[in-house]
């Protein structure tokens, strides 16, 4: 049955569905390369949006980097950004692996299909989920090596390395900030929404509800 939402209406089996007619293998058929957000995709986070805008006097609506950036006193933007790095830390520490990222990950591995990580952490907070839960993907860019996102710098970066076509990259993400940077960069944009379907949904060309049902989408 299709899902109408927004307006839009997607098509799919079980919790994978598509923005057309293909099926979630029809979709995925071309991709040779993908690439993912970092938190609230492979790893959980904890991070608390609201105290971290408490702590630095970012309003409600504001973008935190952007509002970072925008701060002209050096001292003042330079405590800003080490006071949400402490929270990114002490979330680091506790993230772990979200339910069949881990699978989909190696099943990647297993097809030898490159895979990259573009995230708005810091690196050092990147580094330590990525290491402390052995995610077997060694491309990483962090908002120190390109734009954050929605800016798709990052994501272009790593399909010129990679030397592939734009439109045969999957980029997945759980944001709307991601569905924008896979747009602005011509990738093919998956939404992971394990829960509700957020409103931004409508711009994504793929929906996940589950890692196991997209692992099985990819398979030969």
């Amino acid at each position: 049955m299709p899902l109408s939402d927004a307006g839009r209406v997607f098509y799919g089996e079980d919790r994978v569905i598509c923005s057309d007619k293909r099926s979630p293998r029809q979709l995925l058929a071309d991709i040779k390369g993908v690439i993912f957000d970092l938190d609230g995709t492979l790893v959980e986070s904890s991070l608390n949006f609201a105290q971290i805008r408490q702590d630095i006097g970012c309003p409600e609506g504001h973008d935190l980097l952007e509002f970072v950036d925008a701060i002209v006193c050096n001292h003042q933007r330079t405590q800003a950004s080490l006071k949400i790095q402490q929270h990114e830390l002490a979330d680091a520490a506790q993230a772990r692996w979200l339910p069949g990222a881990k699978q989909l990950v190696e099943h990647l591995c297993f097809r030898t299909i490159p895979q990259a990580i573009v995230t708005r952490n810091f690196q050092q907070a990147a580094a330590m989920k990525v290491e402390r839960n052995s995610i077997p993907i060694e491309r990483i860019v962090t908002r120190e090596d390109a734009p954050p996102k929605p800016d798709p710098s990052g994501l272009i970066a790593i399909a010129n390395e990679w030397q592939i076509a734009v439109s045969d990259i999957l980029y997945v993400g759980d944001f709307l900030y991601d569905i924008q940077a896979a747009q602005r960069a011509g990738m093919v944009s998956c939404l992971y929404a394990p829960a509700a379907i957020p409103d931004y949904a409508k711009h994504a060309d793929m929906i996940c509800h589950d890692f196991d049902l997209l692992t099985a989408a990819f398979a030969v």
